[in-house]
C-alpha cells in the first residue's frame, strides 16, 4: 500500500544536510539504513524474525522524504498492508515512524564519541533528545530482559510479572520486541488501566541491528532507537531502577553478562542496583544452568548480585518496588538525577562498538587469568557476535561466506559455553518456534 503521512502534532524541521542524509543510498547515507528500520516499524506482529527474510519479502518497499514549510512528509511505497486500517496508518505506527527518523537524524549529529565520558553524554543526548528522561520524577522504571523465542508457559509468566508491576505503578522497559518483551508490558498495562493509571509508560530501547528481528510490539508507546547495542544496553542500565530477567537465549545471556561486568566494577559496590532472575517453575533449570555458568566463568562475586525468584510474581514486583526505593534514597544523598544514573561507572571496554568478524570472534580472550569484568566483556562480544550470526544482516553474510564463528579459550571455560549454547539450541531459545537451527558457531577446544 502507498500512503503519505505526516506527524502528529510537531516535528522540529529538518536541515537540508539531515535531509540529504535520509535520502542518500551512498557510503555514509542513512537511506537504507531508515528504510529498513521503518519496514520493521511497519511490519508489527509478523512471525519473521529474520532481517534479511523481510526486506526479501518486502524488497519493493521504499520510505521517501518530502519537504514542506512546515514540516516533513513521509512517503510509504509499497508498505505491509497490515500497517493501515481501512486505508489509515495505525497511529502507534505513525509514532513509531518518526521516532525512528528522530533518532536516526540525532545521533548523525552526535560528534565522535571517543571516550567513555562522551559516550554516556551522547547516550544521555539521545534519550534526551527522544523524551524519555523523566527529571526529578520518583517513578519506577523496571527494565525487564529475556528472549522473543519462548514457550507459552514463560511467556504467560512475564504477564503475570508485568500485571504484578503494573498494580504498584511500576512502568516497564523492554527490547521493544515480541516474547519476553511484549508480555511484561501486556501485563503492566492491565494493572494500570485497573489502578486507573492513564500515564503508564512502556519504553522500547532497539537499535538498528536488530530492529527487523524484534520489532517494537503494538504495547510500546515510547520508542527510541539508539546507534548500536552497546549505546542501547547502557540506556537500558542507565535508565533503569530495577532489571528483571526472564528466560531467553544468546541476547539474553549477552545483557545478563553486560550488566555483571559493570556491577563487578569495584567502584559500584556501594550502589544499589536491583536484579532479579525469575520464570516459572519450567525455567527453574534453565536459571540453575545459567547461575551454574555464572558462577563458573565470573565466580561467587557475580553471582550475589542477583535474587532468583522461581514462579512468585508477587515476590518479584515487591522485590523491584523495595529495590527501586532504596534506589531514589541513595540517588537522593548522592545527589544524582533519579531518571537517569549518572553515577554508574561502566568501563570503556562494555561500551566500545564490538564488530564480530571471524577474526575478532577468534581472537576473543576467553580465560580465567584476568579480571572477572574483563571475562564478562569477553564473554558479552561472543554471544553478541552469536546474535549478529544469527539474525543481523552482516553477521549473516559473513557467516554465509566463511563459515561459523570460530570461539577458543580455557578448555572449562570454552566446556561451559559450548553446553549453555547446547541448552539454548534444545530449548529452542535460538528462533522463534517451528523453525529449525542452523549453528553460526563453533567451538574450539
Amino acid at each position: 500500500m502507498d500512503a503519505d503521512i505526516g506527524p502528529r502534532g510537531r516535528l522540529r524541521l529538518l536541515s537540508r544536510r539531515e535531509v540529504a542524509a535520509l535520502s542518500s543510498t551512498e557510503a555514509g547515507g542513512l537511506h537504507e539504513q531508515f528504510r529498513a528500520c521503518a519496514l520493521a516499524v511497519l511490519n508489527i506482529g509478523s512471525e519473521l524474525d529474520d532481517a534479511a527474510a523481510v526486506m526479501s519479502r518486502y524488497a519493493s518497499f521504499d520510505v521517501r522524504i518530502r519537504e514542506e514549510p512546515r514540516g516533513i512528509r513521509l512517503q510509504l511505497i509499497n508498505a505491509p498492508d497490515q500497517a493501515f486500517v481501512d486505508g489509515e496508518i495505525i497511529e502507534g505506527i505513525r509514532e513509531h515512524l518518526f521516532s525512528v527518523l528522530r533518532d536516526l537524524v540525532a545521533a548523525s549529529g552526535i560528534p565522535q564519541l571517543d571516550s567513555p565520558a562522551s559516550i554516556t553524554d551522547g547516550v544521555f543526548e539521545l534519550l534526551r533528545n527522544a523524551g524519555v528522561i523523566h527529571a526529578g520524577e520518583r517513578a519506577p522504571l523496571a527494565v525487564c530482559w529475556g528472549g522473543h523465542a519462548i514457550a507459552r508457559e514463560e511467556y504467560d509468566y512475564t504477564k503475570e510479572v508485568g500485571h504484578a508491576l503494573g498494580l504498584r505503578g511500576i512502568d516497564v522497559c523492554t527490547g521493544c520486541g515480541p516474547g519476553a518483551m511484549k508480555g511484561p508490558m501486556k501485563g503492566a498495562a492491565v494493572g494500570h488501566a485497573k489502578q486507573r493509571l492513564r500515564e503508564g509508560r512502556f519504553l522500547g530501547v532497539t537499535e538498528p541491528g536488530i530492529i527487523a528481528a524484534e520489532p517494537p510490539n503494538p504495547i510500546v508507546n515510547e520508542l527510541v532507537v539508539l546507534p548500536d547495542i552497546e549505546k542501547r544496553l547502557e540506556a537500558f542500565v542507565r535508565l533503569g531502577h530495577a532489571m528483571i530477567v526472564f528466560p531467553g537465549g544468546v541476547g539474553t545471556a549477552e545483557e545478563i553478562l553486560h550488566l555483571l561486568g559493570i556491577l563487578l566494577d569495584p567502584q559500584n559496590d556501594a550502589m544499589p542496583f536491583p536484579v532479579i532472575f525469575t520464570g516459572p517453575p519450567s525455567a527453574r533449570a534453565y536459571f540453575q544452568q545459567m547461575h551454574e555458568f555464572i558462577g563458573s566463568t565470573l565466580g561467587q562475586p557475580a553471582q550475589r548480585l542477583y535474587r532468583i525468584i522461581i514462579d512468585d510474581p508477587v515476590a518479584v514486583a515487591r522485590g523491584v518496588a523495595e529495590g527501586a526505593t532504596q534506589v531514589f534514597d541513595w540517588r537522593e544523598k548522592t545527589r544524582d538525577a533519579f531518571g537517569f544514573n549518572w553515577k554508574l561507572r561502566i568501563d570503556g571496554q562494555f561500551q566500545t562498538p564490538f564488530h564480530p568478524t571471524h577474526e575478532a570472534m577468534a581472537a576473543l580472550s576467553l580465560h580465567r587469568d584476568q579480571p572477572s569484568s574483563d571475562l564478562a566483556a569477553n564473554l558479552r562480544r561472543a554471544f553478541s557476535g552469536i546474535v549478529a550470526g544469527n539474525v543481523k544482516p552482516a553477521g549473516i553474510q559473513a557467516v554465509a561466506e566463511h563459515g561459523p564463528f570460530e570461539l577458543a579459550g580455557e578448555p572449562a571455560i570454552a566446556g561451559e559455553l559450548d553446553a549453555l549454547l547446547r541448552s539454548f539450541v534444545e530449548q529452542r531459545r535460538m528462533r522463534l518456534p517451528g523453525s529449525e537451527y542452523v549453528p553460526c558457531y563453533r567451538i574450539v577446544r
